[in-house]
């Protein structure tokens, strides 16, 4: 089933160990080997966090989750990357990942290639270990604004700033309205996931 596809990394075959000298940033969005799903990983809350953003043939379902609850959930938005903490001294970072083939949870790392290749391995067990490479389709992604208490920075209040007092002048035009952002690559028309630090299923931590 293509559902299985969406992280490819569970008893595959064909992982790469890299060098120190090619990491890059692991945020944004990856076509995985196939070419079925774009994941799209950002840090979320101090933690890499994966979760489709664009599916081939739009509509699936995580059919095979043996929670009867979740059966009927999209798998466009789904979580695959899990909770995934930088190991200290080298640029990969270790969780879970949720295989769609049969709605479980292994063991997993995420190593850049450079700045264009994701390296994914999975274990079953702490062995029986296979991986496969994502290409890139989405530039990284700045810390989302949701996280921003988790890296210290201030949190914004979402308020506009108050304009100074004045006598007698004539209030400034308002400020043009950004454009909207294009379509990432591989994706046809709006994003429909957006920031996914914001999707309940990777803001609750649970899955």
């Amino acid at each position: 089933m293509r559902l299985a596809l969406y992280t490819g990394i569970i008893l595959a075959g064909g992982f790469t160990c890299l060098t120190p000298a090619l990491a890059a940033d692991p945020t944004g969005d990856w076509r995985v080997a196939d070419g079925v799903a774009n994941i799209r990983v950002a840090q979320c809350s101090g933690s890499m966090w994966g979760a489709v953003s664009w599916e081939k043939q739009p509509g699936g379902r995580d059919e095979n989750n043996p929670d009867a609850s979740k059966k009927n959930r999209p798998t466009l938005g789904m979580a695959t990357l899990i909770d995934m903490k930088k190991k200290p001294g080298v640029d990969q970072w270790e969780g879970q990942v949720y295989n769609a083939k049969d709605g479980q949870l292994y063991s997993a790392t995420i190593t850049p290639a450079g700045p264009d290749q994701l390296e994914i391995k999975g274990c079953v067990m702490g062995f029986l270990c296979g991986g496969e490479t994502w290409t890139r389709v989405g530039p990284p992604i700045p810390l989302s604004s949701a996280n921003a208490i988790a890296k210290g920075a201030p949190k914004s209040t979402g308020a506009a700033p108050k304009a100074p007092a004045t006598t007698g002048a004539t209030a400034p035009a308002p400020a043009p309205a950004a454009p909207k952002a294009a379509a990432k690559p591989g994706q046809k028309g709006a994003d429909q996931v957006g920031d996914i630090c914001l999707l309940p299923e990777i803001a609750g931590f649970a899955h």
